[in-house]
Formats: C-alpha cells, structure tokens, sequence
C-alpha cells in the first residue's frame, strides 16, 4: 500500500501542470510515501553493482593480456573494470596521459589485465598514484615520444631562476620538465654567500624605504640603467623573501648592510650560507612534486638547440652527457613553453668565448663561477634570433679568496661581500688602507687594480700583467658577527687567526708601526664618523688594546664574479629578438639575462633577481587545463629511528677512500660514499672528511634540519670514547 502511494505520488508530480504544483498539492502521506519509495529504490539500487560484480566473480575466468603468476585470486572483474576506465577516462581527459597511452591501458582494462586491476583495486581513488604506478604497465618503449604527455613549461638550468620558476608552475598544477647539464642542482646559486636583498620585508629594516633601494641599485647600474626592470625587481623584493621564507621554509631572519647599500636590507640565514640553505630548501620543495609524476628531471644532459616552428618556439634538442649509449632515449622534447636559467659565461676562456669577443684583457682574471658557466643559454638563444644587450659589462668582484695551498688556480672562493659589510679592513702590500670598504664592487675594484701603475694611467686591464693581491683583516668582534663564514673560511685554510697586532704584522710582512698606525687611525675614524675616503660606517672595530686583539686575515685578490649583460628581456621574462619584439613561447630569467643590472651588479641582487623574474615567469606561462592533481604531502622530519649500533673512532678510519667515504656528523656516522659525486660544491668538499668528523665543516655552512634527508646513508652512532 506505500508503495503504490508512492508511485501514484510519482506519478502525480510528473503529469501535473507546473503552474498547478505547488505546495497544497501533495497531503503528508503522499510525501511520506514517496520519500519511502525512493529510499526503498535506492538501497536496491545500491546492492545492484555489488551482486553483479559476484555473478561475474563465480561465472568469468578473465584471459589477461599479462597473466601475472603472482596473483591467483579471482578479482571482482566488473567492479574494478569499472573504476580502471573511469580513472583512465578521466586521466586522458585532463590531458595527464596521451591518448596512445590512454588507448593502450584501455585495451589493458578490456581484455581484464589483472596488474591493471589490481592497481585499480588499491589506487583508483587516488589519482596521483594511479597515474605513477600505471607507468610500471606494459611496454613503454612502445609509447612514441611524439604522443607522450607533454610538459607545460622546459626549464633549462636548476639555479634558483629554474628552480623558482619550476615551483611556480609546479604549485599552479602545471607540468615541468627540467633540464640541467650538470649532475646535480643548483648551479653557481648554490655558491652564493652574502644573502638576498629585499625592502622592506616583515624583518625590522632600519629605516629602510623602497626610494632608497632604487636609488642604491640604479647607481651601481650607472649609464646602462634599465630603470623598467629595476622598477620589477624593487617593488617584488618583499615578496620575493616572503616567498622564500613562508613556501619554500628557509631561514632569513638576519640582516647586513653590503656596499653600495644605504641600509640594512641583505637577508641571510641564521645558521648557515645564503646560497646554500636557499637551494637545499628550494630542491626539497620542487623535488616533492617527482613523487605525482608532474616533474621530470634530466641531469648530465646539455640543450644544444632550441625547436621552432613559425616563428614559435616549440621545443629542445639536447645531448646526454652521461656516456649512456642507450639509442632509445629521446633527442627532443616538445613544450609550448621554453625557460633560459643557463647561468653566465665568466668561466669559458676559449677564443671563441663570449669573454675573449667583448672583454679579451680578463680572460687572464681568476674567477668565482663554476666551470659550467659558458653562456650556453645565450648561445641557442642567439642561434634563433635572441638580442643580446651588456655583453662587454662583466662585474669584476674585489674580493676572491687566494689560497695558500693553491694560489694560482684559475677558481677562486668568494670572500663574501659580507665580509666587508661586518668590518673587514682591506690593506695593501704597504700595509695602508686604500678605500672606502663599503663602496661599490665596481668604486672597490678599481681602487684596487689602481695599484697597478698601467691600470692607473688608462683605465683598462693590461692581461700580460700578474694579479694584484691584498689582504683582508677582520677584528675579533667582526669575526663573531659573521662566525658562520669565517668558521667556513677558516676550515678551508683561506682565514688564519693571529693573535695581537704582532703576529698580524708579521703575516702581513709590513713593519708593526706602520699596521699600528693604520689600525689607530681607523679607530679615530670610527669615533669621527666618517675617514678620508668618505666611509660613514663602521662596524666590528677592533678593540683600543690592539696588542691583545684576536684578528682573522687572508689574501684577497679581484675575480670575475657575474656577467650583467645575456639575452635581451621585457618585465615579464619574454625573450626579445633582434627587432625590439618577443619571441613566442621563450622566457629567461637569472644571469643568462641582461639588462636588469646595467654596468655593475648591486651586491646582493642576483639572489633577488633569480627569485622575482624566475616567479614572474612561473606565473605567467601557460599551464594546460588538466586534472588538478593533489599537492604533495608537506616534507616532515624525520620519524625513522638512527641505527643503534655503534661504530668506533677506529672503525670510521677504515672507511676513507672515495669508494668507501664514511663521516661522522653531530655523533651520527654517515656513508656519503655515493652522494659525494652530488655535492653541489664538488665531491672532494665530502672525500676530504672521509673517515674522520666531519661536523665543524658541516656547521660552517648548513644547519642540521639538512640531515633530514640522509635517513638511508646513516650508518650508526659515533661510540664515545
């Protein structure tokens, strides 16, 4: 009787005019008694796919295309039928796999391949993984490039431009495929010491306002300013170091005032290097997105063309470097979407380098950059019609640190701008300051190749002549202010401790009266506020008792440290071509670009640089309407329990060979034996601890959250002696 009440209710609300249906229409039992019709319908309806996918259960014996042994469970075939087409249904139809690929794991599907079910059984709720373990099926040789998912964005380069760029993308719930001719990541921005520039972010920054950062970097850009760009790069700094501290998690909580600046505004860890604690950071953020299948990364691989058609750039051609001879993998991969994140070419002393063609006299300078910076990106972008702009404005550095051990190695380290910005004094052979320490890179370098008496006469770099080499001094209160760097320095043999202006002198090889009288009248200086070379800051003083004063001191000499001049670029990161106009589907950002910096870089702007246009292009290159694919699980640390067996002084010295490179970290024994050819900073920075403690070193540079990721190579705990 409810039933039929129900239906004839059904059946009342359908044939009534709509004008007629109103609230008065239907009594309280009609409404009672359809509400329990449809609920009687839908359990039925419910049990319907549970009882079917049994009878196919007791009734079908699936033929798989793969038959897999180990499985001999009958799975419930329709049921999972079911969910495997509809995930890859909605897989192709974001456009998260091609649709060779989609038509063969629906064939796979069809013709009831227990490895697809079975993946559809355990993952088809969860797209993500679906999509990755899908990839284990079949033979995917047979999957032609050309119909393989293609990537929003190529990024060529994994510096901080890349990177930050990549992250970008990657978190709007694009696809990246990123490129890097090294083997591992990072780039000279792993280099980087002094810090990131930015006004005026959440920090308390002395007074610090937007006006006066543009006026200090459009100073230090001089005739070749670029006022469009430094406007982009000014008014995004805040939100460049936001970004950096609040997404990617890195510390920037102190402050420096570098050369050239009016203010306190250089951003820096706490505990650790700039360069180094950004990029550790930066990888681990990007590197979470491998595990969704929305980033691909090719190491030991160079990009020796870019792809056009049209005019559009549509792609790279690359080369492997890694001596893998295996013919299936690609030579091209296509992308709407092209980045430049190449670096500069201050390394490449060539003749036909960029260095010999617009600045021959340095190519005798030593220089701060990795052997990788040859201006690849500048070269393929060239090839299709790229401008080029500053290419003759090559930024000569004051400061690389000469090493005793070595003093004629074409590499140097950098002695940080930081190490000026603290108190460093800078002496010459004659044991007399020469400069304002706080002027510009370019003010600095100049008073320094002025001592050479052809470079006073012209101006100009006379290659046949030897370097010129000063020293740097730092009191013992300056050195606490930077004890992370000059901890770093120390351990690399490049700072010496002296005790007393004694010693000091005699390294110095200068009369002690005369270091007596430089270090005196600094200190007057200091009191009046201002010296004869118009320096109005001081900082790390050393101490009226100069006699019992602790000083840190090492040989500095000029470096090529950045190229301002690369490809031509607008404010948004387009590549502009020869004619003024952009070239479609082409982007760069970092040092392969020019413009942004004029004559001579600011310290403590390509940090910043790298981060705003490398965001800027992350957010405005297309991304394909797809799937939005869940954001990876945020990194936790780690839960896993150190090994408990203990590992003696003695046991650890046995393992001190490259092959075989065990160090000791903050009482945990490691085996970096096959992540040392992954150093950023080069595998002989790990292989030189190997078998001993290596935990000084490690402090100098990073902070201990990094060994987080080193649960697998932990070995046990150091036994205390």
């Amino acid at each position: 009787k409810m039933a039929m009440l129900g239906y004839g209710t059904a059946l009342k609300i359908l044939f009534l005019p709509e004008k007629e249906l109103k609230s008065s229409s239907l009594s309280r039992n009609e409404i009672v008694a359809f509400i329990n019709t449809v609920a009687k319908m839908s359990e039925s309806l419910k049990h319907v796919r549970e009882l079917t996918s049994l009878y196919w259960a007791n009734h079908v014996q699936p033929e798989p295309l793969n038959p897999s042994p180990s499985l001999p469970v009958i799975i419930p075939a329709l049921d999972l039928l079911d969910s495997a087409v509809a995930a890859i249904s909605t897989l192709g139809g974001s456009g998260e796999i091609s649709a060779e690929r989609e038509g063969y794991l629906l064939k796979l599907a069809l013709q009831r391949d227990t490895d697809l079910l079975l993946l559809a059984k355990y993952y088809a709720n969860d797209l993500n993984k679906f999509l990755q373990h899908s990839e284990l099926l079949g033979d995917n040789s047979k999957i032609s490039t050309e119909t393989a998912v293609e990537p929003d964005a190529i990024i060529i380069g994994s510096g901080l431009a890349g990177l930050s760029a990549a992250l970008n993308i990657l978190d709007r719930g694009g696809r990246v495929l990123l490129i890097e001719k090294e083997h591992f990541l990072g780039g000279n921005s792993n280099k980087a010491s002094s810090g990131i520039n930015a006004c005026c972010a959440t920090n308390e920054t002395t007074d610090d306002y937007l006006e006066s950062f543009k006026e200090d970097t459009i100073k230090s850009a001089g005739s070749a300013v670029q006022p469009d760009l430094i406007e982009v790069l000014i008014a995004n700094s805040a939100e460049a170091v936001t970004w950096l501290k609040q997404r990617v998690g890195v510390d920037l909580s102190l402050l420096a005032q570098l050369g050239g600046h009016h203010f306190k505004r250089t951003h820096r860890p706490s505990n650790g290097m700039a360069g180094a604690e950004i990029m550790f950071a930066l990888q681990k953020a990007v590197k979470q997105y491998q595990k969704t299948g929305m980033l691909e990364i090719l190491l030991d691989t160079k990009v020796s063309t870019l792809i056009q058609n049209e005019g559009q750039v549509q792609g790279v051609q690359v080369t492997y470097l890694d001596g893998d001879d295996n013919t299936t993998r690609p030579n091209e991969y296509t992308s709407s979407s092209v980045m430049l994140a190449t670096g500069g070419f201050a390394s490449d002393r060539s003749n036909d380098s960029y260095l010999a063609k617009y600045r021959p006299e340095l190519l005798n300078l030593p220089a701060t950059a990795g052997a990788f910076s040859t201006g690849d990106g500048v070269t393929i972008a060239r090839e299709i019609g790229a401008g080029t702009v500053d290419m003759e404005k090559v930024q000569i550095h004051p400061t690389g640190w000469v090493d005793p051990k070595d003093p004629l190695n074409p590499t140097k380290v950098l002695a940080a701008e930081l190490m000026r910005g603290i108190g460093g004094i800078l002496i010459n052979s004659s044991g007399k300051r020469f400069c304002n320490e706080l002027g510009t890179r370019a003010y600095v370098t100049d008073q320094m190749l002025g001592h050479d008496p052809d470079y006073a006469s012209n101006k100009k770099w006379n290659r046949n002549n030897e370097n010129v080499n000063f020293s740097l001094v730092l009191s013992s209160s300056a050195a606490h202010d930077g004890q992370k760097h000059v901890d770093h320095y120390v351990h690399k043999g490049l700072l010496v401790k002296y005790n007393g202006v004694d010693e000091l002198s005699k390294w110095l090889g200068v009369n002690q009266s005369i270091i007596f009288e430089t270090l005196q009248q600094y200190q007057k200086d200091a009191d009046l506020g201002i010296d004869e070379w118009g320096k109005t800051s001081f900082r790390g003083i050393p101490r009226l008792d100069l006699v019992n004063e602790t000083f840190y001191a090492g040989i500095i000499t000029p470096v090529l440290h950045y190229c301002m001049g690369g490809v031509t670029i607008d404010t948004g990161g387009h590549v502009i071509n020869l004619e003024g106009n952009t070239i479609p589907g082409l982007y760069a950002a970092g040092e392969v670009s020019g413009g942004v910096h004029g004559d001579n870089r600011l310290g403590g702007n390509s940090l910043l640089e790298c981060t705003v246009f490398g965001t800027i292009v992350g957010q405005s290159i297309p991304i394909k309407e797809r799937l939005k694919m869940s954001a990876p699980a945020s990194l936790q640390t780690t839960t896993g329990k150190i090994e408990s067996r203990e590992i003696s002084i003695d046991e650890l010295r046995m393992h001190n060979t490259p092959k075989d490179c065990w160090v000791a970290i903050h009482g945990v024994v490691y085996d970096l034996t096959d992540f040392a050819d992954e150093h950023p900073a080069g595998a002989e920075s790990v292989i030189s601890l190997a078998g001993g403690d290596g935990t000084e070193a490690f402090q100098a540079i990073h902070n201990e959250n990094l060994l987080d990721d080193f649960d697998e190579e932990r070995i046990g705990i150091l036994k205390v002696t």
